[in-house]
């Protein structure tokens, strides 16, 4: 049985890299493709009202630091959700700067795992208009990766519940998307997938944490018009 269990474990953080590497690839070769063509592209983003909104996140991710509250103990990685407040500003006519909060997973793992998993984050967006109601979206990632909790090992309560620890990091990825332009409704929708690597590093561990994350994540965004 113990082997079976073990055998189940690889074969399912096999499957997590493997889902979190594709979504990586597809997303970059795309930006790849587009992001070229977005320079000849005029929104006149720099002169529109910032936007405010609420991200809806969901996907996977390899990682060999720290624990996931929804994957068995000894697992390395998972699926991963959140949920964000952002808000988004034009800097030229065909690029947005979108800063986005979580909200979800910190108050989540805070009050029911006494953890913390807190990945602020902030994406240059450039916009390629379809048509009157519809935009190509790309662009890089950048963010910081805050953890306070057990590491992969470890169950989530109990006795076989391992030290916690802080680690941080660094968050580069990459998005596209297309958004969805509803003047006359109260919010415009964007989908998109975001994939991304963190090198995470613990501070003042006597076990010296150390790894990477790589996943991805579907993005629902809602922006609320003005």
């Amino acid at each position: 049985m113990k082997k079976i269990n073990f055998t189940m474990k690889k074969h399912y953080e096999l499957h997590s890299f493997i889902f979190s590497f594709f979504i990586q690839l597809s997303t970059i070769f795309l930006m790849i493709i587009l992001i070229p063509s977005f320079a000849f592209s005029q929104n006149d983003l720099l002169n529109k009202q910032p936007e405010f909104g609420l991200k809806i996140r969901a996907g996977g991710r390899y990682d060999n630091v720290r624990m996931c509250v929804a994957s068995p103990a000894g697992s390395k990685g998972g699926p991963a959700a959140d949920v964000s407040f952002f808000t988004e500003f034009g800097i030229s006519d065909n690029a947005a700067l979108h800063i986005d909060i979580p909200i979800f997973r910190p108050i989540l793992f805070g009050v029911s795992f006494d953890m913390l998993q807190f990945e602020p984050s902030a994406t240059l967006k450039f916009h390629k208009t379809l048509s009157a109601n519809m935009d190509y979206i790309s662009g890089p990632i950048l963010g910081i990766s805050f953890h306070y909790g057990p590491d992969y090992k470890s169950e989530s309560s109990g006795i076989y519940r391992t030290n916690s620890f802080f680690a941080i990091g660094p968050i580069v990825g990459g998005y596209f998307g297309i958004k969805f332009k509803r003047p006359e409704k109260s919010f415009n929708f964007e989908l998109g997938i975001s994939p991304y690597l963190i090198p995470l590093f613990s501070i003042n561990d006597p076990l010296n944490h150390k790894g990477i994350v790589a996943g991805g994540l579907l993005d629902a965004s809602f922006s609320f018009n003005n």
